[in-house]
């Protein structure tokens, strides 16, 4: 499967990015409830991993939460290419905002 990669930068510590990440998940599903479902969310430590559909298109991967960054890296089915740009773009902005 073809992978995604999203890093953003934060200057809170890094349990506190923890704290923000936690129900992240659960925002997007409000936020896009039409387009997503089939959420799954768990957490390792300071990793997120998660998985959810949306458009038909099966998501997959892991939230590294580190000191001075969060580092997405995941899964897209080849189907979904073409949105690859727009779901990193999505994801980059929902993460900025978070950890503003």
């Amino acid at each position: 499967m073809p992978q995604m990669s999203v890093t953003v930068p934060h200057t809170l510590s890094q349990q506190d990015a923890v704290e923000r990440l936690k129900g992240f998940l659960g925002k997007i599903k409000e936020r896009y409830q039409s387009q997503v479902s089939n959420l799954e969310e768990s957490w390792a430590g300071d990793t997120l991993n998660f998985g959810f559909t949306t458009f038909g298109f099966p998501i997959k991967g892991a939230v590294n939460v580190e000191a001075a960054q969060v580092k997405l890296d995941g899964e897209i089915p080849f189907a979904a290419m073409m949105f690859k740009g727009k779901i990193e773009q999505e994801i980059r902005d929902q993460l900025n905002k978070l950890l503003a």
